[in-house]
């Protein structure tokens, strides 16, 4: 998800494709996506049920394994094209976080281990500029600061919806202290998610958490529950929403009409849990998984394999919107999200998203496997 932003954050996204180009350039093929699926594991039987040895991890619930159809259900008139088409995964269970990470529990990582997010870090023009056509100048250093994004409602209507740039703004001390910009705080706010986390920030608490983030198939099956054909976890009712999730009423993005009873993030379990247990797996936040994203990707799985065993996404990102995107994929929408923008709170909506940077909408929960546990 890249945005029409200030010129300072676009050379800061600059900077981390022109370092990870190279390294992009060795894995494409054309426009081919490889399916990541070991062999083995096709062989092996899907783990169901929780074994009876290992104890649910505190905050977390089993995902059960099984079989179900990943991608946009045919009734669905909002889904776009990469969510097509429904094709048949198979996940072996797994443990999830009830809620997304939140603040007083990222607090505690911070604290423990003095780990400076992405958005705190002091920008090294030295660095930058190596990776910058020659004779670019350097910014004031007013402007050449750490930030992060974050929204701004517009005064009136927006008839463009493609141009972000509208609603998003570059912010100087903005960060996931202070997730609305400098002046903004996380005090009283202990059980909203946190939120101006990039993917690297998101990976780190996994490594002191002993946890990893989710694959996209991992996600949308907990996500769906037993709701094996439905647009939403709870099922196909729209007029359900406002006491479902955390999302935008009213017309975007000028007014909201907090209909659901918030603006900007909720505390989590504010709204009812879906199938599995599981809270804000619709709207509140967006949620980084472990996938790159590409927009062929369900496409490519359909045509080239029967039964996808454990698929871990794409070996490569491919965006064709812009072509040198490296993106990461988000899934669940966010208090952003309306009907009449991006409708994200469907099950099997998911977007690209840079993992160089965060925004006050993008968040994250963590899994884990019994083989992880048992190694702990």
């Amino acid at each position: 998800m890249k945005f029409l932003i200030p010129s300072l954050f676009a050379l800061l996204l600059l900077n981390t494709q022109c370092k990870e180009q190279k390294k992009e350039e060795l894995v494409r093929e054309e426009d081919k996506v490889v399916l990541v699926t070991p062999e083995k594991e096709v062989l092996k039987e899907i783990l169901v049920e929780q074994p009876a040895d290992i104890e649910v991890p505190k905050g977390m619930v089993w995902i059960p394994g099984g079989t179900f159809n990943q991608g946009a259900v045919p009734q669905d008139k909002m889904a776009m094209d990469h969510e097509k088409p429904m094709h048949e995964v198979q996940v072996d269970g797994f443990f999830m976080d009830i809620t997304e990470v939140t603040n007083v529990q990222f607090a505690k990582f911070v604290k423990e281990t003095g780990y400076i997010t992405v958005a705190e870090r002091a920008i090294d023009w030295e660095e930058m500029k190596t990776q910058l056509p020659e004779g670019t100048p350097k910014p004031h250093d007013s402007i050449l600061q750490p930030g992060a994004l974050i929204f701004k409602k517009t005064k009136s209507s927006v008839p463009n919806l493609y141009d972000f740039s509208q609603w998003w703004e570059w912010k100087i001390g903005a960060d996931w202290k202070h997730p609305n910009g400098p002046k903004s705080t996380i005090q009283g706010k202990d059980k909203e998610p946190v939120v101006q986390i990039s993917y690297e920030d998101a990976m780190a608490y996994c490594t002191w958490a002993g946890r990893r983030l989710p694959t996209e198939a991992e996600w949308e099956r907990a996500s769906r529950g037993y709701q094996e054909k439905t647009i939403y976890f709870w099922g196909d009712d729209l007029s359900k929403l406002a006491t479902m999730a955390n999302t935008w009423e009213g017309e975007f993005p000028v007014t909201n009409s907090k209909l659901d009873g918030f603006e900007r993030r909720a505390a989590v379990m504010s709204y009812p849990a879906n199938d599995f247990g599981l809270y804000d797996m619709a709207g509140n936040v967006w949620e980084w998984t472990s996938d790159w994203y590409s927009s062929n990707y369900f496409k490519d799985v359909a045509n080239n394999v029967a039964l996808a065993r454990n698929p871990q996404g794409p070996a490569k990102t491919y965006n064709p919107n812009n072509p040198y995107a490296i993106e990461k994929v988000i899934k669940g929408g966010s208090f952003l999200c309306s009907a009449s923008y991006c409708a994200s709170y469907r099950i099997s909506s998911r977007m690209g998203s840079s993992p160089d940077s965060g925004a006050e909408h993008v968040g994250f929960r963590t899994v884990a496997t019994p083989k992880m546990l048992t190694k702990n």
